[in-house]
């Protein structure tokens, strides 16, 4: 290419890109207010997102933490009614789900109400609840899958039992993990899938050895493969 091209090109870039923020510029003055009301309406979004975690969810959060403590007191101690519907002086884990049910300790209560109705008997309510409870900790939702399948088998729900073991049992986690996979075998070994079951008790033996379920896993294996046999 030769100078005058090169000249030539340049020039030509510099009035495309001239062309372009003249464009620009003429665009924002046109729409000058719209784009102030934007601006503002963005300001006012975060401003007010900030402003709601900082002056209300985090003093929620502290007072219902502060009011948990005594519920799960409670629950640890197998008083579940009173961990469930409080003291009198203290609230319940409903109470706490309630009122602060935006902030963690709030979304937490969820849990423990559920597991507490499981505890009681109450399988429907337990059901509502842990249905409802979800959290950032993987282990926790486990655990609260595998409630939640415990009551969904006593309601004779069995596909929705087998769902969430399934869940509690792909965490990793040996103890959780261990647990909700040898009550996924046994509930598959009631529905005569047998296959399924000694998958989920081959999952035991090989990839947690150290569990307590490990250590008789090897005669529910055998169980299954003599009934798949007949």
């Amino acid at each position: 290419m030769s100078n005058k091209e090169k000249e030539y090109a340049t020039e030509t870039s510099m009035e495309n890109v001239e062309h372009a923020l003249s464009k620009s510029e003429q665009f924002i003055e046109d729409n000058q207010k719209l784009l102030t009301i934007i601006m503002f309406a963005v300001i006012i979004l975060v401003g007010g997102y900030w402003g709601i975690k900082k002056l209300y969810l985090l003093p929620q959060a502290t007072k219902a933490q502060e009011n948990i403590f005594f519920a799960q007191n409670y629950f640890e101690k197998d008083s579940f009614n009173l961990a469930l519907n409080g003291d009198g002086i203290n609230d319940g884990f409903l109470a706490i789900a309630d009122e602060y049910g935006m902030t963690k300790p709030g979304k937490l209560a969820k849990y423990y109400a559920g597991v507490s109705y499981l505890r009681l008997g109450n399988f429907d309510d337990a059901i509502e609840y842990l249905s409802d409870f979800s959290c950032d900790d993987d282990i926790v939702n486990a655990t609260a899958s595998g409630a939640l399948g415990d009551a969904y088998l006593e309601k004779g729900d069995v596909d929705a039992a087998i769902s969430n073991y399934i869940k509690a049992g792909d965490v990793e986690n040996e103890i959780i993990a261990a647990t909700y996979l040898l009550k996924l075998g046994l509930v598959y070994e009631d529905q005569k899938e047998y296959g399924n079951a000694i998958e989920a008790y081959t999952t035991i033996k090989e990839d947690y050895k150290n569990s307590a379920e490990a250590r008789s896993i090897d005669k529910y294996i055998t169980r299954a493969k003599l009934l798949a046999a007949k």
